[in-house]
């Protein structure tokens, strides 16, 4: 075991030295932070350019209710008083600077026909005319204040009544997650609850997987420039292969410090009055973290025995490509799970052990309490698949590692797992 951290230390310090090695280190978490919040991170100026001028010539005298209105709404409105008469409005239009832009008249004809013109430019939006509607709501009210009505019954009359609809199908899904099974899920009602736990796991394993694909390169590496003959004589095979793992696991870890470096501060500018901290810092994220880093071993011992097989990462072969592409198979069931994370589909890519911890993850991030009969078995297999994987890649590794000049074929790895 010393040897092998000896051998942990040295690729840690190798990496770090390496500038393409740093670059990556803060270059692609930055990248993908911008790309993920690049429509928020615009959004702003996007949204002050597309305000609607939205001009009252208000002679009722409810200007201050549209206001509430209007803010209770979020459309977006500049909303301003105007003494402009209809007479006048197609010469303003024409002449408006911003192009997007409308007249409302409030008058008698509001009170006695139950009509409020409105003209609007050929600039704006479609879906004014349906958010206009909601103007309707005050004028109304002036409507039974002029009946004489108390407020009690101006209350009651203004109320709307809403028509809530559940299908069968969402009562048969609320149904199967109460019963689920487990108690002692930590997730409520606040969805931050529920994503900020579940996004700070899946950055590790993002992460040291990424990271810990690394170990490809490494050992082909060592292979082309046949210097894995020179590490053998101070080292056991074994040793060299334990010192990778813990060595990228490190590395990997660093990598995922600096993601959040950058994603921590972000969230919080980008979600303003939400507590990051506080939905991070909970306890069930220890279990969640575990599931990430179990993930990074699984991988790991997959990645150090398939490297050892290779004789140059530019000639990687079709079975080396396929077993590159094996961490990200969790996508494939992010619809499935999101829609129905008790299903059969969430429940196969849980047990399955290089898609449990993706799978795993994401049914935590999104359901209400947790299964741990179902968690518990997962995790024993995916225990057992790693020490399994091990001693597999062990075998792999300690003659993999010496041959040179081709690629190993799946039959030839299959004879050096049944030597």
């Amino acid at each position: 075991m010393r040897n092998a951290m000896k051998v942990g230390k040295w690729e840690i310090k190798r990496n770090l030295k390496n500038k393409s090695f740093l670059i990556g280190l803060f270059l692609t978490p930055a990248l993908f932070l911008v790309f993920f919040f690049f429509g928020s991170l615009f959004g702003d100026s996007d949204d002050g350019d597309a305000a609607t001028q939205v001009y009252v010539n208000d002679q009722l005298g409810i200007f201050n209710s549209l206001e509430e209105t209007v803010k209770a709404a979020d459309l977006g409105w500049e909303l301003q008083t105007t003494d402009v008469n209809e007479d006048e409005v197609q010469n303003q239009l024409e002449s408006s600077e911003s192009g997007n832009a409308a007249y409302i008249f409030l008058d008698k004809r509001a009170l006695e026909e139950g009509v409020i013109p409105v003209y609007t430019s050929e600039e704006i939006g479609t879906g004014f005319m349906n958010q206009v509607q909601i103007l309707s709501t005050p004028v109304k009210t002036l409507q039974m204040q002029q009946l004489g009505l108390s407020d009690e019954e101006l209350a009651a009359v203004s109320m709307s009544i809403q028509f809530e609809e559940t299908t069968s199908e969402e009562m048969a899904a609320t149904d199967d997650a109460e019963s689920a099974g487990g108690s002692g899920g930590f997730l409520g009602e606040d969805p931050f609850e529920r994503v900020i736990p579940g996004a700070f796991a899946a950055i590790i394993l993002f992460s040291i997987v990424i990271s810990g694909m690394y170990i490809f390169q490494s050992a082909s590496n060592e292979k082309k420039d046949k210097i894995a003959e020179i590490i053998l004589s101070s080292v056991t095979p074994g040793e060299l292969m334990q010192g990778k793992i813990l060595g990228y696991f490190i590395l990997g870890m660093i990598q995922a410090a600096v993601f959040l470096a950058f994603a921590i501060p972000l969230s919080i500018w980008q979600l303003d009055g939400v507590d990051i901290l506080d939905y991070l810092l909970v306890p069930e994220l220890i279990l969640l973290v575990a599931i990430s880093i179990l993930g990074y071993f699984l991988f790991a011992a997959l990645f150090v025995g398939v490297g050892a097989t290779m004789a140059d990462m530019s000639s990687a072969g079709n079975f080396q490509g396929m077993v590159t592409m094996l961490p990200f198979l969790p996508f494939i069931f992010i619809g499935p799970v999101i829609n129905d994370p008790s299903g059969i589909v969430a429940q196969i890519g849980t047990y399955f052990p290089f898609t449990t911890p993706g799978v795993l993850l994401m049914r935590l991030t999104v359901m209400g309490e947790w299964p741990w009969v179902e968690i518990i078995i997962a995790l024993a297999i995916l225990v057992v698949s790693i020490w399994v994987l091990m001693k597999l890649a062990g075998k792999i590794f300690k003659t993999g590692i010496l041959m040179y000049g081709k690629n190993a074929t799946p039959a030839e790895i299959w004879k050096w797992i049944k030597a």
